[in-house]
C-alpha cells in the first residue's frame, strides 16, 4: 500500500479516488493534486513509482492547504475554544447533541446514540405478601 502522510491509502482505487482517504482532501483538491505533480488521475495507486508518491507529498505541502493532522488538531481546537467560552455551539459539542439548529425530537441519532428504552411501564408495587393463617390439622 503506498503511504502518503502517515496514511495507507487503497492500492487497488485510481489515485484520484484512494487521496481522498486523506483527511480534509476532497475531489477537486484531489485533482489539483494530481494536476500540479503531473501525474495522470487514471492511474492506480499500486502502479505509482516512489518518485510519483514524493512528489504527490511534495506537492501536497507545497500548496499549503492544511490535511491530516494539523487540520484535525484545528477543528479540535476550534471546538475546545467553543466549549471553553461557554458558546452555545460549545454547549452542544459537550452536551453531544446536534449543534446547528437540528431537530432532536425524533431525530439526531447519530449524536445522541442509540435510543435508550425511555418509556418504562410502571407495575403498581405489590404490596407485602399476605400472611394466611396456617391451616390446621
Amino acid at each position: 500500500m503506498p503511504r502518503i502522510l502517515g496514511v495507507d491509502i487503497p492500492k487497488e482505487k485510481r489515485i484520484d479516488v484512494s487521496l481522498r482517504y486523506l483527511y480534509g482532501v476532497g475531489e477537486k483538491l484531489s485533482a489539483d493534486i494530481l494536476k500540479e505533480a503531473g501525474i495522470p488521475k487514471e492511474k492506480r495507486a499500486k502502479d505509482l513509482s516512489e518518485d510519483e508518491i514524493s512528489r504527490i507529498t511534495n506537492t501536497i505541502q507545497k500548496i499549503g492547504y492544511k490535511v491530516e493532522g494539523d487540520l484535525r488538531r484545528d477543528t479540535q481546537q476550534n471546538v475546545k475554544r467553543l466549549v471553553d467560552i461557554g458558546s452555545w455551539r460549545g454547549m452542544r459539542h459537550k452536551k453531544g447533541l446536534p449543534v446547528r439548529g437540528q431537530r432532536t425530537k425524533t431525530n439526531a441519532r447519530t449524536r445522541k446514540g442509540p435510543r435508550k428504552n425511555a418509556t418504562m411501564i410502571m407495575k403498581p408495587s405489590e404490596s407485602k405478601p399476605s400472611a394466611k393463617p396456617a391451616a390446621k390439622k
